[in-house]
């Protein structure tokens, strides 16, 4: 890795961690790009794009109506209009998030760091002040706006380039732009990647165990210290200690003294219970926390909540009867908000909560007694509330809730918990709880439509997660029905394709009272990654899909950067490589896993086999070192240096520091209070790059 100055490091690492669009594929209104069943007519795009027929047909008349009389520079100006049918026109079009006419023209080299392929070397903004500047047309994308910056046109007379620029560096000070860490540039030509070859796969994953208990959550403690909250099914919230990795240690954690017991409001069967818990990004100062779990309404008079299956979606409970005992939307899903105890002024210092309500934020009766999704997640760039929900069981997606518009079910779902309308608007909105509708929400403007509704066509998402480094590369697992569990890149708007499609393959649903949605008529996002049950094991298939996170540990270099996922049998885990580097474009190995040798918590092994008995794989943890862990059956597991497990990795210094964090008595305000930690915390981090360890 060529060796570059510290403060430009930290800039590109401050660009890749707050940049939310990043340079994965994604189009101007910050939707999916979708490949067509038809080739456009007018601008040279093909496979996976940002335009459709109409679209394209609107670019032609724009491209017609400038009235260009030299071929050479409508030649120009035709490619610069198509971009914005390129798969990476999200970035193109936006420069620190102010939209622009035209995209950003490549007019400098790639920089050493830039994952853009040397198409972008040729200093495309000469090129087109050269081609361009002395020819007429009307509408100029190129004039400069009343304030002299780029954006609208001044009017729409006829012009050359030399009536509103000086000079060629004025012009490309205004347009270009060039290729570098976190962004790309437009080149004549539609944005490529390098593509550095498939990748070596990982030699293995070592493991250690650090607790025996059986938990469905971890969430690191917002005052990013090394502690984590962990909860079970049944609807217990522990605070716990991590050790530092090395020391021997096994996690601290009191089974008989939760942070907070909810199991008064938790309905606990072997598909029902709480499936998930979420931390306010302001917990620290405001000790807002939030429980998502199943409540049966025959036991908790609290549970009650308007069913799913309605007359908006085409559907009446009385006629779906009852489901393994249980009466159409008995059970319910729900999504709550606490707070912890006591009244000090630094919440991230409290060791427990009340069990009781401050507000309840969501709450639907559930059709059937499977699928229901349940996991929560705070958006990382945009603070805003994910809850994910399952297509609500039965085989196939009867009703195909998942592809209706005016279903929650089958959906992630985007709401903003911080500005709670009253009453009266909640009623006049329709909405399901106490919450507000994001700004930037695909449907908020649509009353046919439910606003909350952020991507749809999901059948039981299970583990979703935002990579650290890149916020926009939100992954979520989706468990199939037959044949296929996939992993996915969500994306506003984005249609998964469930009941349509079961991952990559097209779907047959059985007959059902609702209506099925034609294949033509929508552009499903295929998976980026996943396995046939076949692939695990050809007897038995497996159980469900278990997705990860993206590894950013420093404790093993060979899985930076790879995203983790496993099957719930815990006889398989996947690593995913994405190439070229943020192209939305990954290969995937299964990866032989073990338990290391000196293990705080001795590991068994399964009987005729090296595999550790991690029995069911239930979920991946983050700790605020990055640390990933399993959440098994049989215990709490973390990924620790492959050396311990006497895996080979050539980018491992067997040496390495291993930042232990901060002690868990200091809090999050002191931690923060000395920047010089920080600073040299990060540069270390960044060193180990630069020398190559990673």
């Amino acid at each position: 890795m060529e060796r570059v100055l510290f403060g430009l490091v930290l800039y590109c690492s401050l660009v890749l961690l707050f940049d939310p669009s990043f340079s994965l594929p994604l189009c101007s209104d910050s939707t999916a790009t979708f490949t067509l069943n038809t080739t456009l007519k007018f601008c040279p795009y093909n496979g996976s794009v940002c335009c459709n027929s109409t679209e394209d047909l609107q670019l032609q008349k724009q491209y017609h109506a400038m009235n260009i009389s030299d071929p050479s520079c409508a030649s120009v100006v035709k490619s610069i209009l198509c971009a914005r049918c390129d798969p990476f026109s999200a970035k193109l079009f936006a420069v620190d998030s102010t939209p622009r006419p035209v995209p950003v023209l490549c007019n400098s080299t790639v920089s050493a760091n830039s994952s853009q392929s040397n198409q972008a070397a040729t200093n495309f903004c000469s090129s087109v002040w050269d081609t361009c500047q002395n020819v007429s047309f009307l509408n100029s994308p190129f004039a400069p706006s009343l304030k002299g910056q780029v954006g609208v046109p001044l009017d729409s007379n006829a012009s050359k380039l030399t009536q509103y620029w000086q000079s060629e560096t004025d012009f490309c000070n205004a347009f270009g732009g060039a290729s570098g860490a976190g962004s790309v540039c437009f080149g004549g030509q539609p944005v490529t990647l390098n593509n550095t070859g498939t990748p070596s796969p990982p030699h293995g994953l070592c493991l250690e165990k650090i607790g025996n208990g059986s938990y469905l959550n971890m969430v690191a403690h917002p005052d990013g210290s090394n502690r984590a909250f962990f909860s079970n099914q049944p609807g217990k919230i522990w605070l716990a200690t991590i050790p530092r990795q090395g020391a021997g240690g096994a996690l601290q954690l009191d089974e008989s003294n939760p942070f907070v017991d909810l199991t008064d409001e938790v309905y606990f069967d072997t598909l029902f219970g709480m499936m998930g818990m979420a931390f306010h990004p302001n917990f620290s100062q405001n000790g807002r926390f939030f429980a998502s779990f199943t409540c049966d309404k025959a036991r908790w008079k609290g549970c009650t909540g308007r069913c799913s299956c309605n007359s908006d979606v085409n559907c009446d409970p009385s006629k779906l009867g009852p489901d393994n005992g249980a009466q159409p939307c008995q059970h319910q899903i729900v999504v709550a908000e606490y707070t912890v105890n006591g009244t000090s002024s630094q919440p991230s210092l409290a060791t427990s909560a009340k069990p009781i309500e401050v507000r309840r934020i969501f709450t639907m009766g559930l059709p059937f007694t499977s699928h229901h999704g349940g996991q929560i997640l705070f958006g990382p760039a945009d603070g805003y509330l994910y809850i994910m929900t399952g297509d609500g069981g039965g085989i196939g997606d009867p009703y195909n809730f998942a592809q209706n518009k005016k279903s929650l079910l089958g959906k992630i779902m985007r709401l903003d918990v911080n500005n709670i309308p009253n009453t009266e608007e909640i009623d006049k909105l329709g909405l399901w709880g106490n919450y507000s509708i994001p700004n930037g929400n695909p449907y908020k403007e649509d009353t046919g439509l439910q606003p909350e509704i952020w991507a749809y066509g999901l059948r039981n998402p299970w583990r979703c997660s935002f990579d650290s480094e890149r916020p926009s590369y939100f992954m979520c697992g989706d468990v199939g029905e037959n044949t296929y569990e996939e992993v996915d890149i969500i994306t506003k708007n984005g249609n998964y394709g469930w009941r349509v499609y079961e991952g990559p393959d097209l779907f047959s649903p059985p007959d059902s009272p609702s209506r099925n949605t034609s294949p033509n008529s929508i552009s499903p996002i295929l998976p980026v990654m996943g396995y046939y049950h076949s692939d695990v094991n050809k007897k038995e298939g497996s159980a469900s899909i278990t997705a990860g996170y993206f590894y950013r540990s420093m404790s093993d270099p060979c899985m930076y950067g790879r995203y983790l996922y496993a099957d719930l049998y815990a006889t398989a885990l996947w690593a995913g490589t994405e190439t070229p580097e943020n192209s939305g474009n990954f290969t995937t190995n299964k990866i032989p896993f073990s338990c290391a040798a000196d293990s705080p918590i001795p590991c068994s092994s399964i009987h005729g086999s090296s595999l550790p008995t991690l029995g069911y794989i239930y979920s991946f943890g983050e700790d605020n070192s990055k640390d990933i862990f399993i959440l098994a059956s049989s215990g709490v597991y973390r990924v620790v240096s492959p050396s311990r497990c006497n895996y080979t990795c050539s980018k491992e210094n067997v040496t390495v520091v291993v930042s232990p964090g901060p002690s868990p008595s200091k809090s999050h305000a002191s931690h923060l209070s000395d920047p010089y930690n920080s600073l040299m915390l990060m540069f270390s981090t960044w060193l180990l790059l630069l020398l190559g360890f990673l």
